[in-house]
């Protein structure tokens, strides 16, 4: 057998060296390698497991693109601090340009992404995706995969790092069309949570420095930047990649709106794969002083001088059109900031030391073991209820046990998910359904009327309270055209995100942990979120303070806005409850917000709905 491993191609991309600094990087940041994919990102779930560390964009802003995935280890209602840290690396340019060269830097460049974000070194093992065009009998074919394999195994011997499993495919061929050489590195760790650190900027007055190497001494570099990430002397760190220094600095600007000025003419776009940019957080001399971060938010240099407006914007662009976070034609109205601070009756009358809350499992469910969790570790017991759809005889003797069930619950909780996939006007009918069965209506009016339980809801649970009926009215009702309804996002497509709440009334005893005020940075991840209802209607739920929690702004104002106010909903309603209080329900993920989590942004964990909820028996 033969193969014949091609020479490099030489290629030129990009703007001419012509081109002003200013435009330059404004097209670097419109390059699709480089631009925001955030509106894709917030399609998916990204807080589901209660575990992630890291959101996929960080900072007070959330727009620093997170370089790994940080996620706790499951572990039931257990607790741990060790986390699974991932990253990739990849540039098809490169690969197609030279596969020995390019699955060399796709090794280096994932695994030095997991040294800048903090993970264990020691700990980290690779897995390669590899997609070719068919080999069929050509040696230079066969040439491909096995230069790109050479350089992987080059970069592997180098850092020391084995490649477990992965994926391979040699049928990426139609007619005279193949893929572009691919091998796609997947760098993995095991790591202490607490070692971790994001890539967006901290502050002001910091200096900046690069850190680099030849490739035979990249080892010593990692293990550098490894130790001074352990000893707490870096405040941020980027892996460069695709986009040279310029897209590094630029990206760990925008999260946090902290500007950068360089100090002396640097190289911004030459690929330094296995390079690092370091944020100090103290004074030391280290690597190439490139300059220092400013409160002025503005990024500059020798022949350039940007806004970060005008960085976001250009980084911004190429993909609004394909996933838009934005609408031109938002709803604009003045939203009355809320402020009520009387409070219902905090206790039951039926006190109980371990209250028992019944969780209901609906098809779509997907939050009961992050609920749970939470309401455990406020001393609530928990019992998760399947609900079998599976035949009509399932269904009923579903009914019938799960009435029984509630008959010994002090609290029904509904979790969120995507009852019924979420199809279009689907989402929460089946949980609404199964519920209004007589037996299981019975023991819900009962457990209001007669044992002063509670009931609380979370998004799908949310969504199923209101077309109950229970929320806002407190009590079972036939629907009519008339009530309120919890429908598509504005933008319809799910969001999933953090956003900031402001606790607008105390009413409830399931807010009595909170101060009117109050204000969380929660998760959210929902498609239909926006409450939307009769003028005259809404206006009673806020004059009965019957209106828990307002979307908010930076400033801490409701707004209407994208994205503070993900899904438009009218009086920027994110929380609501009967007219005793005692019925609950919310579109933001507490359950997924009362642990350390999500570090690459100012969220603080806050455990005060369920503390509330088990309170309220004590």
């Amino acid at each position: 057998a033969r193969v014949v491993i091609p020479r490099p191609a030489i290629q030129k991309r990009g703007e001419s060296v012509s081109a002003t600094l200013n435009h330059r990087l404004l097209s670097l940041m419109g390059d699709l390698n480089v631009c925001s994919q955030q509106g894709l990102s917030e399609r998916f779930d990204s807080t589901i497991g209660a575990a992630s560390l890291f959101m996929p964009y960080g900072g007070k802003y959330q727009a620093t693109p997170s370089s790994v995935m940080a996620a706790l280890f499951p572990v039931g209602e257990g607790v741990t601090s060790t986390a699974s840290v991932m990253a990739w690396g990849y540039d098809p340019f490169l690969m197609e340009q030279d596969p020995y060269q390019g699955a060399f830097s796709a090794v280096i460049h994932s695994v030095a992404k997991l040294v800048a974000a903090g993970a264990d070194l020691e700990q980290t093992y690779l897995t390669f995706q590899e997609y070719f065009g068919k080999l069929g009998t050509e040696a230079k074919r066969w040439g491909l995969p096995f230069a790109a394999l050479l350089g992987a195994f080059k970069a592997q011997m180098l850092l020391g790092k084995a490649a477990i499993g992965g994926k391979d495919s040699m049928s990426g061929s139609f007619g005279d069309l193949d893929v572009p050489p691919t091998l796609v590195s997947f760098a993995i760790s095991a790591s202490d949570a607490q070692a971790l650190i994001s890539n967006e900027f901290k502050g002001s007055a910091h200096a900046v420095v690069l850190l680099e190497a030849e490739k035979e001494d990249l080892p010593q570099l990692f293990a550098q930047v490894a130790a001074l990430i352990r000893e707490r002397k870096v405040a941020s760190c980027y892996a460069i990649g695709f986009g040279g220094i310029a897209e590094a600095l630029m990206k760990m600007c925008m999260g946090n709106r902290i500007g950068f000025a360089f100090l002396a003419q640097f190289d911004l776009f030459s690929k330094r794969y296995g390079s690092f940019v370091l944020e100090l957080a103290q004074d030391m001399t280290l690597g190439e002083l490139l300059g220092y971060t400013t409160v002025e938010e503005r990024f500059s240099g020798a022949g350039f001088n940007l806004t970060l407006d005008q960085i976001q914007t250009a980084y911004e662009m190429p993909l609004e059109q394909v996933y838009p976070r934005k609408r031109s034609e938002m709803p604009t109205m003045d939203i009355p900031t809320l402020n009520w601070t009387k409070r219902a009756r905090a206790k039951s009358k039926y006190p109980k030391p371990a209250p028992k809350v019944l969780i209901p499992i609906f098809p779509g469910t997907n939050c009961e073991y992050d609920l749970s969790s939470a309401l455990v570790a406020e001393g609530a017991v928990c019992e998760q209820f399947v609900i079998n759809n599976l035949s009509a005889q399932g269904v009923s003797e579903s009914v019938t046990s799960f009435a029984e069930a509630l008959s010994h619950s002090q609290i029904l909780f509904l979790p969120g998910g995507f009852s019924g996939g979420d199809e279009p006007d689907g989402s929460a009918k089946f949980i609404a359904s199964f519920l209004r069965n007589p037996l299981i209506a019975e023991e819900i009016t009962r457990l209001l009327e007669v044992r002063d339980g509670l009931i609380g809801g979370i998004c799908n649970g949310f969504q199923a309270l209101v077309k109950l009926g229970l929320l806002p009215y407190g009590k079972m009702i036939n629907p009519t055209e008339d009530d309120p309804t919890l429908t598509f996002n504005l933008l319809a497509r799910h969001q999933s995100m953090l956003v900031r709440t402001r606790v607008s009334s105390t009413l409830s005893p399931w807010m009595q942990s909170h101060q009117t005020g109050d204000i969380s940075l929660v998760p959210i991840s929902h498609g239909e979120g926006r409450f939307i209802c009769k003028a005259s209607l809404l206006d009673n739920l806020a004059l009965n303070g019957q209106i828990a929690s307002q979307y908010v702004d930076l400033q801490g104002k409701p707004t209407m806005a994208l994205p503070y106010n993900p899904n438009g909903s009218e009086y920027a309603l994110e929380a609501l409850s009967s007219p005793d209080g005692r019925v609950f329900g919310r579109m933001a993920h507490s359950e997924r917000a009362t642990k350390d989590l999500y570090r690459n942004t100012p969220y603080k964990p806050d455990n005060g709905l369920f503390a509330s909820a088990v309170g309220y028996f004590s």
